[in-house]
This record gives structure tokens, C-alpha cells and sequence, in this order.
């Protein structure tokens, strides 16, 4: 007896679900100092009631480790939801937060706050700098790609919104005269989860859920799309209002993600691929199993950048991009018929 689609859904779930636990376990415990969790947790539960080593410890699970594993769970999370949507939503395959330009938009907005000092005046200036530059990114896609673009005016549209986005970064690299903000720019051009806290993943973490709760909330629509637009609105679908909706959500979700991690590029391009045929090719269905997907892939990312680096830490924006290009290319080069 061979496997179905449907039998692939059934057991697709509890093997993410149990990838999702063990790579999240693993993550919490990779560091140069072995960290007891019994105890460190222990500690941190009875309020102090311990020894110095044992607060040393709890200090670095609880300010180094579990941040670090929570925002891969959390951008993993928005990155390849964000992807499934964008592809929904355009009808087209190649299209992701990376490759239409909302990474690097999102990370530019980053970077003027922090160019300009806005970071350090309100909390919020961070993520909101992310999320407009989000925003604008997939304003320009409907712009210069139009509702109905095809995969060539896609990928043009996208490399023209990253080719002026990365020049803007470049912009502030060059006039800037404070080696901080230069570093921290730099930071944003490579991604990576460390150095970040609790603190950082409580300010974004409201961003990202409300944005993947009404990415999550648009499934049927997508499904609808799926069949035409004239269909989608036939069934009782506002496609205005859905688009609006949509769009909003993946620039707030992705700027949130993008403005702790920095630029993490394919992984929205490559998890829906994946997942695609294991769910019969529906949109709706794609999106919950592509963020879990992201999560997985982002932490196994993190693992490994953990194991191989050895000096000095290799960014986690790197490892995507050495995954996610060659895929890309296998991409275009399997649909190079559709796009001549």
C-alpha cells in the first residue's frame, strides 16, 4: 500500500511538530560553557534559591539561549508564512519577502532608525522602522509588477526595489562616522539571533503574531484566488480588501522579524516549495505548515551556524543565502520555459 496525499498530511504534522521540539531543544543547549538546564531552570523557578554557579547559569539560558531559540521559532515562523502568502496572493512561485525586495526594504527602514538615533528614543521605533519599510516594498511590487504581473515583471520589479534598497544601505554605510552604528548596520546586512534578550523578543513578538494571525485568517481567500479573481469575488470575497489586508500583514510581521534578525533571505522562497505538494498544491493549507516549516529550517540554520563556527561566529543570513541560492537557481532553470 502506497502513500496518498492524505496520508502524507496526517504524518507530515507530528513530524514537524517533533523536529520543531528536538532542533528547538538542541539550539537551547549549543554555546561554548555546558549549561545544566535541570538546574538553571530549577534556579530561575525557585527565585534565586541556589548557587552562584547555578545563577550563572540560569543567566545564560534565560539571556542568551532561550531568547535565541525563540526568535528562530518566531522569524522562521513569519518568514515562510510571509512567502506562502506573497505566492498566493501574486499566483506565482518565485515570489518571496527576499526576492520582491520586503527583506531588504524592511531591513533599510532598520537602519535609518538606527542612522539617525531613532532606536534609542522610543521602543517602538525599531520594529516600526521595519515594518514601513516592509510596507513600502510591497506597495512598489503592485506598482511596478501590477496585479496581474507575470513571473518576468515579478523578478524586474524585485530586483529593481532590492538594487535601490541596498544602495540606500550602502548610503548610510558610507556617510556614517560613529563605528556603532556602522557595526550595527552591518548586522543587519548579514542577520543573525545572538546577542538579543527577552526584552527584545517581547517587544517584536506582538508585531509578528497579530501579522501571522490575519496571514493565517486569509487562507480561504487564497484558496479562492487560486481558482481567478472573478471567482474569488464571486464567492463573496472583497479582493481589495483582502490584498490591503494581506499586504499590511506580511509588512508587519516580516518588518517586525527583519528588524530583530536583520536580512535572512529564502527561507519564505524555499519552505513553501517544499511543502507545497505534501498539502494538494492549496494555498490556504500552505500557510500554518510553511511557518512551522520556517521555524524548523531557521533552527537547524542556527544549529548549525553554532557548530561550525569556531572564532568567530558565522552570521546566520549567510548560511540561508549558501542554502537558498542554488535552490533559486534550480528554480528558474526548471521554469525557464514560463519565462521567456
Amino acid at each position: 500500500m502506497g502513500f496518498t496525499s492524505a496520508n502524507i498530511q496526517y504524518l507530515i504534522w507530528p513530524a514537524m511538530l517533533i523536529l520543531l521540539a528536538l532542533f528547538f531543544f538542541i539550539d537551547i543547549q549549543l554555546g561554548p560553557i555546558a549549561v545544566p538546564l535541570g538546574q538553571a531552570i530549577s534556579y530561575g523557578l525557585s527565585s534565586g534559591s541556589g548557587t552562584e554557579t547555578d545563577a550563572v547559569h540560569w543567566l545564560i539560558f534565560s539571556e542568551i539561549r532561550l531568547p535565541r531559540a525563540l526568535l528562530a521559532v518566531l522569524v522562521g515562523f513569519v518568514l515562510g508564512c510571509a512567502g506562502a502568502s506573497l505566492q498566493g496572493l501574486l499566483r506565482n512561485p518565485l515570489a518571496g519577502p527576499g526576492l520582491v525586495g520586503v527583506t531588504n526594504c524592511a531591513a533599510l527602514g532598520a537602519v535609518c532608525t538606527l542612522y539617525f538615533g531613532w532606536a534609542g528614543l522610543v521602543w517602538f521605533a525599531l520594529p516600526l522602522g521595519g515594518i514601513i519599510g516592509a510596507c513600502i516594498s510591497v506597495l512598489l511590487i503592485f506598482l511596478l509588477a501590477g496585479r496581474q504581473g507575470s513571473v518576468l515583471n515579478l523578478i524586474l520589479a524585485g530586483v529593481a526595489i532590492n538594487a535601490v534598497a541596498s544602495s540606500f544601505i550602502a548610503l548610510a554605510l558610507n556617510f556614517s562616522d560613529n563605528p556603532y552604528a556602522m557595526n550595527e548596520i552591518v548586522y543587519w546586512l548579514l542577520g543573525s539571533l545572538s546577542n538579543r534578550s527577552l526584552n527584545d523578543v517581547a517587544i517584536v513578538a506582538p508585531f509578528m503574531f497579530v501579522g501571522v494571525a490575519i496571514l493565517l485568517s486569509r487562507g480561504a481567500y487564497l484558496d479562492a484566488l487560486s481558482l481567478g479573481e472573478d471567482t474569488a469575488q464571486t464567492l463573496g470575497f472583497n479582493p481589495v480588501l483582502e490584498r490591503t489586508f494581506i499586504v499590511l500583514a506580511v509588512a508587519m510581521s516580516v518588518g517586525a522579524a527583519v528588524s530583530i534578525s536583520g536580512s535572512i533571505g529564502f527561507i519564505g522562497l524555499v519552505v513553501p516549495h517544499l511543502f507545497r505538494p505534501m498539502v494538494d498544491y492549496q494555498p490556504g493549507k500552505l500557510l500554518l505548515i510553511s511557518g512551522v516549516g520556517g521555524s524548523v529550517l531557521l533552527l537547524l540554520a542556527d544549529i548549525c551556524v553554532q557548530l561550525i563556527s569556531v572564532n568567530q561566529e558565522l552570521k546566520l543570513g549567510v548560511v540561508t543565502s549558501l542554502v537558498g541560492g542554488p535552490f533559486f537557481l534550480w528554480m528558474i532553470y526548471r521554469m525557464r520555459n514560463e519565462i521567456q
